[in-house]
């Protein structure tokens, strides 16, 4: 039996995505607990700041070579430890006495979450056929948004009937439920199902070595040009609404903390929607840089449109705005569409950590030049205003990249002509 065309895909592809909603809840749910842990820890701001940017450093950090790993040995495996080590990570952080605790936790969160993208972008891959991959791939986007909207309302919820701590240390138990859920599902179950097609594990003398191998993807124009399309749209989604948003709206509209964190809730729906209809556009016109052009040149002008209000667009238009840039943040699931198209299954996994380590990147770096921007700003001016103003530049900025990374983009098509040129010269 071929498994992309088996009816036990469909299990494994419930069976990861419901891990990785799990798993992307836990990125932003300590945001809801800051103020507890201040005072349970007696810790300042800023300790809870690097705390927070903790988990994403090591995501960061960890993309290239997670992707390095899942190439050479299988997705499976990894998947399944990451996740048993996420759960591992919120158990001892729902345990913890001491802020050292809460830091290790913190970090050991941060490997488990490094594992699932670009393993599950492999899975599907091996299991889906490419059109269906690039239709699921933006189910697989919706489905981490979802993560993050488990980690507002609903997670507040269980945070007040069980208490922080309780509540943690569930999730983390459910996790580890995942782990063994994903070992039976990915590597038992398939063994005893298709009997005839055992993993192969062949030319393993053959394989490049991974400095070869590193040094190939990148000097490759076409991995950077997905490096850039990536960045141009995650940094400010991600690096933006959920750092600045809040503070921005309750400095420039007056607005409540509350209604400053709808803002972030019209940015989550926009990307809820964002990533299966740009998938199912890009599916339906069979092909993924038309579409994914029109986003970025969308995402490009709107945040261009702070600046040309001065920094301060009225509220219906930045309830629009802040919708279409968590549309591009959604959409940017095409990125790894791209790369299951461009590059051959066997260098998928690198060149989706390649890819994913720029968006990830922008989401590091965006916050602290917006911040250093803003305070340099408002300082010599003493008009906070003129602050937001000049910072929004950085977003434009990143756009930019992101388009230039998205007009080098070589579709499978282009790829085709530029070797048969290459091949058959004028």
């Amino acid at each position: 039996m071929d498994k992309q065309n088996s009816r036990y895909r469909w299990i494994v592809f419930v069976a990861v995505l419901f891990t990785y909603l799990l798993m992307a809840s836990q990125r932003t749910a300590p945001g809801l607990i800051t103020d507890q842990l201040i005072r349970d820890f007696n810790v300042t701001a800023s300790t809870i700041g690097l705390l927070t940017g903790l988990q994403f450093l090591v995501y960061t950090g960890l993309q290239i070579p997670m992707g390095i790993l899942a190439d050479r040995y299988g997705p499976n495996s990894f998947l399944i430890i990451g996740a048993s080590l996420t759960g591992l990570g919120t158990i001892i952080y729902s345990l913890g006495t001491h802020e050292f605790v809460l830091f290790f936790a913190r970090i050991l969160t941060g490997v488990g979450d490094a594992t699932i993208w670009v393993n599950m972008v492999l899975i599907l891959a091996g299991w889906f056929h490419t059109k269906e991959f690039v239709r699921l791939i933006g189910l697989a986007g919706m489905t981490g948004s979802l993560g993050f909207l488990l980690a507002t309302v609903p997670f507040s919820a269980w945070i007040l009937l069980l208490g922080w701590r309780g509540a943690f240390f569930s999730v983390g138990i459910l996790l580890c439920f995942c782990g063994c859920l994903l070992y039976f599902v990915l590597i038992k179950k398939p063994k005893s199902i298709f009997v005839d097609k055992p993993v192969i594990v062949t030319e393993v003398g053959q394989r490049e070595k991974t400095f070869v191998l590193l040094r190939r993807i990148f000097s490759n124009r076409q991995a950077w040009a997905l490096f850039f399309c990536h960045f141009g749209v995650v940094g400010g989604y991600v690096g933006f609404i959920s750092s600045w948003a809040v503070p921005y709206g309750m400095s420039m509209y007056e607005m409540t903390r509350s209604d400053a964190s709808q803002m972030i809730m019209i940015g989550l729906i926009g990307a809820l929607i964002g990533a299966p209809l740009a998938s199912w556009i890009s599916s339906r016109l069979e092909t993924i840089k038309r579409p994914y052009i029109v986003v970025h040149i969308t995402v490009l002008l709107s945040w261009f449109s702070f600046l040309l209000c001065n920094g301060r667009p009225s509220l219906y238009l930045l309830i629009v705005l802040f919708f279409i840039i968590g549309f591009g943040f959604g959409a940017s699931a095409l990125t790894f569409a791209a790369v299951r198209q461009s590059f051959p299954i066997k260098e998928s996994g690198i060149v989706s950590g390649f890819a994913n380590t720029g968006g990830f990147l922008s989401a590091i770096l965006l916050p602290i030049i917006f911040g250093y921007t803003l305070d340099y700003f408002q300082s010599t001016s003493g008009n906070q205003a003129d602050g937001y103003y000049n910072s929004f530049i950085t977003p434009v900025i990143f756009s930019i990249i992101g388009l230039i990374g998205v007009i080098l983009y070589k579709e499978k098509g282009q790829l085709q002509d530029k070797k048969r040129k290459s091949v058959y010269p004028n």
